[in-house]
């Protein structure tokens, strides 16, 4: 734990230098360049790592923890026939007393010469005389096929009178564990060539057949075949003492390296004489009490009572050498440095992938797990084919790469946004405070902030689909990128609206640079071969020394500013100032209210006549909303409807006019049943959107008894334009209601007439702006006509709105016109004042 602690600053801090480094060079492109930065760079950061406490030793023990466990997995081969242990067990020990006398070991060694083995090895200490028996045991000692041991490290001395080319040494190479997995073979000095016991042994065994014994500095040779030398960083190893020649002890069996007889059995002749003959015959002691015993990878720890004796071992070592000069593959193998680094990476890699890729935890869990199961599988398959390599430090690796790389991941969807890459909200308004901490203790400096909103994205959003709006975005932001400093910090606070602060910038930098940043746009954007031009509404606002600010508040203030460019136009910017505060302020007051006047239903419906031109008589009328406040008395359309339209409450307010406005209808039509009245209804564009509009006005006829075919609902050009293929599926199921259908302002949108001649519209309505210009424009003379025209080929009534005079009554009514509506007849009246004037009509009839 007190290691631990102290990571965790550090860790983060690595975190966020890497998620600074992606700032510098990443494109507007999506948490794919993101992801595959992060997957780089955390495999890296974890290889790099990972060789580090390699280099130090510091995986070796779960290398070696590894092996042991590779070992006990392999099966066990069959003994070994060239080979008979002689064992000297406890109860050898109990009968003929330790250390056995020379005498009684002269005369094993006669009993087993009399077989004729090829090579005796005697792994026991004779540097001492123990009597009885000293001449006979000496001369037993002389005999050419006898190896005998000693001990160069404790300073244990040969037999006296063994030649040095019959002696072995018995020193071990034990790792730090304690355990035995390496086998020293020679040693060499300036002076003299020190063997194994188990070479000497070896050797004298294969001179007979031929096999002779070589080396140079890099490998040993039993005849053509080679024994290279362990390296310090072999396979698992990472610093181990490999001084002289060494290499790994491939361990034949468990227990049954070869066939084992009891010294008893020896002196009593109980033993085949085939056992012998022709074989090497190893003698030591196998007795626990004399403690010759060695910890093997077949031992868990050093607290198992399961040791191998050191005769064991010695057979396990001569045969590996025997097997290697006949040719069998029993000989270690290891990867190249650079092969064990790229295995580690791949790994790595692999987690760091697998982090980024996988959301679920539980695939996460089960796709980790089956990394580390394929990791040990292929170092089990290696290790079965004598390859040893490493398996820790992969799965070790594959961990530590899935955590930074999830780490950074988690750091990176938290302050992030997925599509762009950009900081978040959250992200940008933090990295803006620490930005304005540093500012408070810079008086002099003033910090700018910018908040781009992209004008009618929303409208391409829809038309265009997905998938283009968000290549749009995409591709705005590169542009925006090659205009913005690189101190700039750029994040993305709505669907369409974007962020940008810069340290020590001004009013006039930030207009220089809304400009810039603007002018990048004139230019469209080309998305899959088609042109798209979008425009930006900019709003900024500047640190004032006399002020203290927040992240939230500056924010609010750039946000006002753009606000207040919006509603000058597209395209523009402006610099927040103290009342455009006042003025939202006022807007929010004002939502308030709208919300609580239509629950409280303050709202009621003023009647403009609509009248046939040829009679002038009244044909129906258009339903327009008024609203009554309270406190503030009578608030026009236009204050209240644009913010209706943008806050929703448009959808309410209009279900509650089309209600209101039937019901009055059903009214009228039940006082003056001679008179077959129409009633207009204003669809905004956020009703036409809605999806259960059909279902809505079902239920209003369903509920009011009108015939549904008295209804007109008037909808706008740009409402249709977006996505006109919806748009026409809608009318169709409106027509297929029973409704009428008109087109107000028609004239002032961008609808082409390929495109209205598909729309099933029953009427135009001619803006008043062509209409009260009839008298003073030929064009506008004309472009009414040509609508009237346009109307009647289409099969379409024309209503004329904004009449005010008897000329323009006249003029309408020349071309041909059906309907006119204006103040000339009345103003909008409420439902009791347009009552009497449906009166008065009846009786002027």
């Amino acid at each position: 734990m007190l290691l631990v602690i102290p990571l965790v600053p550090r860790l983060r801090s690595l975190l966020q230098r890497i998620q600074r480094m992606g700032d510098r060079t990443l494109p507007p492109s999506g948490i794919v360049w993101v992801a595959g930065r992060s997957i780089v760079l955390s495999s890296a950061i974890v290889t790099g790592v990972l060789l580090g406490i390699r280099s130090l030793g510091g995986l070796e023990a779960l290398e070696l923890f590894v092996l042991d466990r590779l070992v006990q997995l392999q099966p066990d081969a069959a003994p070994d026939e060239r080979l008979l242990v002689v064992t000297i067990t406890e109860q050898d020990l109990h009968r003929h007393r330790w250390p056995l006398s020379d005498q009684i070991l002269a005369q094993a060694l006669k009993q087993l010469q009399s077989h004729r083995p090829r090579v005796i090895g005697l792994d026991l200490y004779r540097d001492l005389p123990h009597p009885p028996g000293e001449a006979a045991l000496t001369a037993q000692l002389q005999a050419k096929n006898l190896i005998a041991i000693t001990e160069v490290v404790s300073g244990i001395a040969p037999p006296p009178g063994v030649e040095a080319e019959r002696i072995g040494f018995n020193d071990l190479p034990l790792d730090p564990d304690g355990v035995l997995r390496r086998n020293l073979l020679l040693v060499t000095t300036e002076d003299q060539d020190y063997y194994s016991f188990a070479l000497r042994v070896s050797l004298t065994y294969l001179h007979q057949e031929g096999i002779f014994f070589h080396y140079h500095p890099e490998a040993l040779f039993l005849g053509s075949r080679s024994i290279a030398r362990l390296e310090p960083t072999s396979g698992g190893y990472q610093t181990a003492d490999t001084r002289g020649y060494q290499t790994l002890l491939d361990y034949r069996s468990r227990r049954g390296v070869a066939r084992t007889v009891t010294l008893t059995q020896v002196l009593d002749n109980q033993m085949d004489p085939g056992w012998v003959g022709d074989k090497i015959v190893l003698i030591g002691t196998v007795a626990p009490s004399l403690k010759d015993q060695v910890y093997t990878p077949y031992s868990a720890s050093q607290q198992d009572t399961f040791q191998m004796p050191g005769v064991i071992i010695h057979a396990q070592m001569i045969s590996q050498l025997l097997d290697i000069a006949a040719g069998k593959n029993r000989l270690f193998r290891f990867w190249q440095p650079w092969a064990e680094r790229f295995w580690l990476w791949t790994w790595a890699l692999t987690g760091a992938f697998l982090a980024w890729k996988l959301r679920h935890p539980v695939a996460f869990g089960v796709a980790g797990l089956g990394c580390l199961l394929a990791i040990g599988g292929t170092g089990w398959v290696l290790f079965s084919h004598l390859i040893w390599i490493p398996v820790a430090e992969p799965g070790l690796a594959l961990i530590g790469a899935m955590g930074l790389a999830m780490a950074h991941r988690l750091l990176y969807t938290t302050t992030r946004d997925p599509l762009t890459g950009l900081l978040n909200r959250a992200a940008f308004g933090r990295s803006l405070g620490r930005s304005l901490t540093r500012l408070s203790r810079q008086p002099s400096s003033t910090l700018g902030v910018m908040v781009l909103s992209l004008d009618r994205f929303q409208l391409i959003h829809k038309s265009l689909g997905d998938a283009i709006g968000d290549h749009l975005l995409l591709q705005v932001i590169r542009r925006w990128r090659a205009h913005l400093p690189r101190s700039a910090q750029l994040a993305r606070v709505g669907q369409e609206e974007f962020a940008v602060f810069l340290q020590r910038s001004g009013k006039e930098s930030l207009i220089d640079l809304a400009k810039q940043l603007q002018e990048a746009m004139t230019e469209p954007f080309w998305i899959r071969q088609q042109p798209v031009l979008t425009t930006a509404s900019i709003g900024m606002a500047v640190t004032q020394p006399e002020h203290v600010y927040t992240p939230e508040n500056l924010l609010r203030d750039a946000h006002t500013a753009m606000y207040r460019a919006r509603t000058m136009g597209t395209d523009r910017y402006a610099v927040f100032a103290t009342g455009m505060w006042s003025e939202t302020v006022a807007q929010f007051t004002l939502e308030n209210d709208l919300r609580r006047g239509i629950a409280a239903q303050e709202f009621v419906l003023y009647y403009q006549p609509i009248v046939w031109l040829n009679t002038e008589k009244i044909a129906g009328f258009e339903a327009l909303v008024r609203w009554q406040h309270p406190k503030k008395g009578f608030i026009p359309p236009f204050n209240f409807i644009p913010l209706a339209e943008e806050t929703g409450l448009i959808i309410p307010l209009g279900n509650w006019i089309c209600q209101t406005a039937c019901c009055q209808l059903h009214q009228w039509q039940q006082q003056f049943p001679d008179y077959s009245l129409m009633m207009s209804v204003n669809l905004s564009g956020r009703q036409f959107e809605q999806p259960d509009l059909i279902d809505q006005l079902a239920a209003i006829f369903q509920a009011t008894q009108i015939q549904e075919s008295s209804l007109k609902l008037e909808i706008t050009e740009s409402m249709v334009m977006g996505d006109v293929g919806a748009a026409i599926d809608l009318m169709l199921r409106l027509k297929s209601l029973g409704c009428k259908l008109g087109m107000d302002d028609f004239g002032t949108g961008y609808s082409s007439l390929s495109q209205l001649r598909r729309f099933p519209i029953d009427t135009l309505k001619v803006d008043k702006s062509f209409v009260q210009k009839m008298g003073e424009s030929h064009e506008d003379w004309e472009i009414v006509r040509m609508i009237i025209s346009l109307g009647h080929t289409l099969g379409m009534d024309v209503i004329a709105e904004g009449v005010e005079t008897q000329v323009e009554a006249e003029a309408l009514r020349s071309l041909g016109c059906e309907f006119g509506q204006g103040y000339f007849w009345a103003k909008p009246l409420p439902a009791v004042e347009a009552t009497v004037l449906l009166e008065k009509q009846r009786e002027s009839c």
